[in-house]
């Protein structure tokens, strides 16, 4: 066994005393691949609920064989072992099928943000090099406009296309806003030079998949993440990697086959994918799923399903208690409840406490890390708080110059590292090597956060060394907005800040130099509007600043600092 496959002997530490004591500090990751976890829970729990859609159930033995079918359906249309295969459509059945069908066919999901438009999704049919699709029908459009617009060496071959609507029942109880991407059957749009497939005709594959052979160390999941400069990264995750915290989740909240699970935070993120998804599967548990968040309709699913556990952003959470309609929701099957993606007001928290004896356990993690690689301890859990170090994670805080690690209390940069700590970035070995360090003869990832440790162990947030907008826990990163910005013709220069927001945190603004001919022509409006034509709309600009020059440093380049600290704290 090597030493990347066995737990390691845990150095004792402060937050050791408040690790919850029916749990091992590190774990071995499960030594097989991610579709062996769906053949266990099929055979183990063939006839239960695996997925709940609004008012239609799939079985565990439906989920696995509808997987099988889309596979050699993928097999057909000339996936191979190691391909990448995009992923892209909200939070459904199919999602979660389509997943486990591409991890079946031997290949590699390429999960993307749904909210992504044409021109960003280039970049994620460019970079991982595919030329296979699936995607929901709402979401083709932009999906082949993209592919179009690419040399045809690069574009698309195959597009499978979903409709949300196969996996609802008659009864279904869609919140009307919804009405016009959800419950609508889309017609197949075409791909010029390539293929589309119907997802029921890929269901109705005669044959069976090839041999599945995929070991532990076999890439497994490319999820991508943006970074202070540049696209977009794909990190490199394993059947291992991810695994470990699939199976960490599950012990960490006590999950077991008997458990429900509401699944809303979005699948293509990897706390979604991993802590949702993944380990949902592993424990044989009845999940959940969320199509996009509405308050009330959580409420009902948690009301009607006796929901035992609950992974969400905190946002989530105030605007359910907000709800005039929560007194008709019955919150008391809840045994777990927990999220990360911003810090969990106190107040809101003791009214879970006080109201349901629930615990709010904050964490924290990155794409880099498969989600969690901090935690609150269920059971001695701290508010506005990271938590203590994950499953089988050793994290420190450093000096970021020096590498020399901090005193209890002072700040520096969390580093960690872990069996769940990404391999790498896809085609990028420079950022690889800038992303670790060296730290006591071991590999540690650099996180780019500014944090500390206090007296009991537990990590906090105190800066960021990266630019970064946390916008109701979407990660904004203002390199990528501004080079997206910089192809509207009247925009000289932009630069993008983060904004106070009462709601989400905090939200993006753009300060803009409008190039002349466009001055007095051009609103603020106008370049918003455009925004959210062209970009993800948790990434669009809700202020748009008009200025008649950055300000720049000596060498020429714009002080964002400056622009920052002028503007409110969030």
């Amino acid at each position: 066994m090597s030493d990347a496959q066995a737990p390691e002997p845990m150095t004792e530490r402060a937050h050791h005393v408040f690790w919850p004591k029916r749990l091992p500090r590190s774990i071995r990751p499960p030594q097989t691949s991610l579709w062996f976890n769906l053949v266990v829970s099929a055979q183990r729990y063939p006839d239960k609920p695996a997925l709940v859609f609004f008012d239609r159930q799939i079985s565990y033995r439906e989920l696995h064989d509808q997987a099988e079918r889309v596979a050699a359906h993928l097999q057909v249309q000339g996936v191979k072992a190691g391909d990448r295969v995009i992923l892209l459509m909200q939070n459904c059945p199919q999602w979660v099928i389509a997943c486990y069908a591409i991890l079946r066919a031997n290949a590699v999901v390429v999960p993307v943000n749904p909210m992504n438009r044409a021109e960003e999704l280039k970049h994620y049919i460019t970079d991982p090099d595919a030329r296979v699709a699936i995607c929901a029908a709402d979401l083709a459009p932009d999906l082949l406009k993209a592919s179009a617009e690419l040399p045809a060496e690069q574009r698309l071959q195959h597009v499978l296309v979903s409709h949300y609507s196969d996996a609802m029942g008659p009864a279904a109880e869609v919140p009307e806003a919804w009405q016009t991407w959800l419950g609508t059957r889309h017609p197949l749009p075409e791909l010029p030079g390539g293929q589309v497939s119907d997802w029921l005709d890929a269901l109705a594959t005669p044959r069976a998949p090839g041999v599945h052979d995929r070991t532990p160390d076999d890439l497994c999941v490319l999820p991508y993440t943006s970074g202070t400069t540049g696209l977009p990264k794909g990190c490199m995750h394993t059947h291992a990697s991810i695994a470990h915290n699939a199976v960490a989740s599950c012990l960490w909240g006590n999950s077991t086959a008997e458990a429900v699970t509401l699944l809303v935070v979005p699948l293509f993120h990897i706390t979604g994918m991993v802590t949702g998804m993944h380990a949902g599967i592993y424990a044989g548990a009845t999940v959940v799923v969320m199509p996009r968040w509405d308050r009330d309709l959580a409420g009902r699913l948690i009301s009607n399903w006796r929901v035992t556990s609950w992974t969400n952003i905190p946002t989530m959470v105030i605007d359910l208690l907000a709800s005039p309609r929560f007194s008709e929701y019955d919150l008391s099957s809840l045994a777990y409840i927990g999220g990360g993606g911003a810090a969990m007001p106190q107040a809101v928290a003791q009214r879970l406490l006080d109201a349901y004896g629930l615990r709010y356990a904050e964490g924290y993690g990155l794409t880099e890390t498969a989600a969690p690689s901090h935690s609150n301890p269920p059971d001695a859990p701290k508010q506005q708080c990271l938590g203590v170090p994950f499953v089988s994670v050793d994290a420190r805080v450093v000096d970021p110059e020096t590498l020399q690690e901090m005193p209890t209390g002072e700040a520096g940069e969390i580093i960690m590292r872990g069996p769940s700590v990404f391999s790498g970035y896809w085609k990028r070995p420079d950022a690889t090597e800038a992303a670790f360090v060296m730290f006591e003869g071991q590999r540690y990832f650099r996180s780019g956060d500014l944090g500390r440790v206090d007296e009991d162990g537990y990590f906090f947030i105190t800066d960021r060394l990266k630019r970064m907008i946390n916008a109701s826990g979407f990660k904004v990163w203002p390199a990528e907005v501004e080079a997206l910005m910089f192809r509207h013709p009247a925009i000289a220069e932009a630069c993008v800040i983060g904004t106070r927001d009462a709601y989400r945190g905090e939200s993006v603004k753009a300060v803009v130099v409008l190039r002349a001919e466009a001055r007095g022509r051009v609103s603020e409006q106008d370049i918003m509007a455009w925004c959210h034509e062209n970009m993800a709309v948790y990434k669009a600009p809700r202020v748009v600043q008009f200025i008649e020059a950055l300000p720049k440093s000596g060498s020429g380049k714009v002080m964002w600092r400056l622009l920052q600290e002028q503007e409110p704290a969030p």
